[in-house]
């Protein structure tokens, strides 16, 4: 008999009934230090005060009134992410997957109009992961995303990561309108896009007259110790996702663009009756506030090094577990040598939670606001994690 929860994750046997911080607390009472903060939305921690005070505050006030009305916490939050990036507009959506429909749609709407209705092709590359919608499976391409679940969304080319010379070949077809990529890879194994690669896509759209897309639905919001990814690379794309942390825990997204990218997408063009709600709008409000400022970054760039020091030390003193440290900030991979599955269910013995990902890695994607103490913490749980699993293959 089928369950009445559809059947479709392989769940820990773990259940959390009330989160403070960087901590997790079963019924039973056990405490788990989280290092993956709902695969990085809890941007701020669990509970975190000041995003429950903008919540409930606004939860008293009003919960929903659809977009047919003016929502003054969406436009609120609409200023502040114009302010703070390239953008020049934004559309709010409820995930990740949403604002990844929606950047796929404007781009191939902007050629529509520009008379090159022709220009539908994306180009998207291996490893990447864009949610699980129709077009988002489209996108990646893999067969473990998209058996049985045709016939596809066509217009989308995968290539192989870090191939520059199946790049510009795909590149120079004249039915390509967009590039669309990660600044750094989360499912994918936490893969880091170099800053030269980005700048040479920037060049590569500039020349073909594409479109830039960033997804940093998992790499954005201060993950990486700046605001957004690929202000490291010093570029700019035309249109970018973000969601997870931007909600701080509830559930929000947006599609960010430049006035140009953004000008085909009239009145009537897209719609979402929740996206950009009040009570979403009210907490990302308060998230945006706490995380652009550079204070807070320059903190998680502290952290991120502390954190990132004691991992390589992991890595030396358990040659037998892991290879390598990955990743930049708060959006770290140990590559493993074990079975990253074996290095997750030692965490939970030891009382701390990790991400598996692609590619033999396990996620380490913490609250931005892990202290020094929690990041000491964690590194010794993770070690005594690694003791276990040494042990057992010795």
């Amino acid at each position: 008999m089928i369950p009445s929860i559809l059947p479709t994750y392989n769940r820990a046997p773990l259940s959390f009934v009330k989160g403070e911080g960087v901590w997790l607390q079963t019924e039973d009472g056990r405490r788990y230090l989280d290092l993956g903060a709902g695969i990085a939305v809890n941007a701020l921690g669990h509970a975190n005060p000041d995003l429950v005070d903008a919540l409930t505050t606004q939860a008293n006030a009003l919960w929903h009134v659809s977009n047919l009305y003016q929502i003054p916490a969406q436009q609120r939050l609409a200023d502040a992410l114009v302010e703070a990036s390239f953008a020049d507009t934004c559309f709010f959506t409820n995930s990740g997957t949403e604002a990844m429909e929606l950047a796929v749609k404007m781009a191939r709407k902007y050629w529509h109009e520009k008379g090159e209705p022709q220009r539908t092709r994306i180009l998207t590359f291996e490893g990447a992961f864009h949610g699980r919608s129709s077009a988002a499976i489209a996108a990646v391409g893999t067969e473990k995303m998209t058996k049985g679940f045709g016939p596809l969304l066509p217009g989308f080319t995968q290539l192989p990561w870090g191939d520059h010379e199946a790049l510009r070949e795909a590149a120079a077809q004249a039915d390509v309108g967009a590039i669309l990529i990660e600044p750094v890879q989360g499912e994918g194994g936490i893969r880091p896009v170099p800053d030269q690669c980005l700048k040479g896509l920037r060049d590569l759209c500039d020349d073909i007259g594409a479109l830039l897309i960033f997804d940093e639905v998992q790499c954005g919001m201060g993950r990486t110790g700046r605001l957004f990814a690929h202000e490291w690379a010093g570029v700019t794309p035309d249109i970018m996702m973000v969601a997870k942390g931007i909600g701080g825990g509830f559930p929000l997204g947006a599609v960010l663009a430049t006035e140009a990218a953004a000008s085909a997408m009239t009145a009537g063009t897209h719609g979402s009756t929740y996206g950009g709600n009040p009570l979403a709008c009210a907490v990302g409000a308060k998230v945006m506030e706490i995380v652009a400022d550079q204070g807070f970054l320059e903190g998680v760039r502290a952290r991120a090094g502390r954190l990132r020091q004691g991992l390589e030390g992991l890595v030396a003193a358990h040659p037998e577990v892991f290879e390598s440290v990955r990743g930049t900030g708060l959006m770290l991979g140990l590559k493993c040598k074990a079975a990253p599955a074996d290095l997750v269910q030692a965490g939970y013995a030891e009382g701390v939670l990790t991400v598996p990902a692609a590619d033999s890695v396990v996620r380490l994607l913490p609250p931005l606001n892990i202290t020094k103490a929690e990041v000491d913490e964690a590194l010794a749980r993770l070690d005594r994690a690694a003791g276990r699993i040494g042990s057992d293959a010795g």
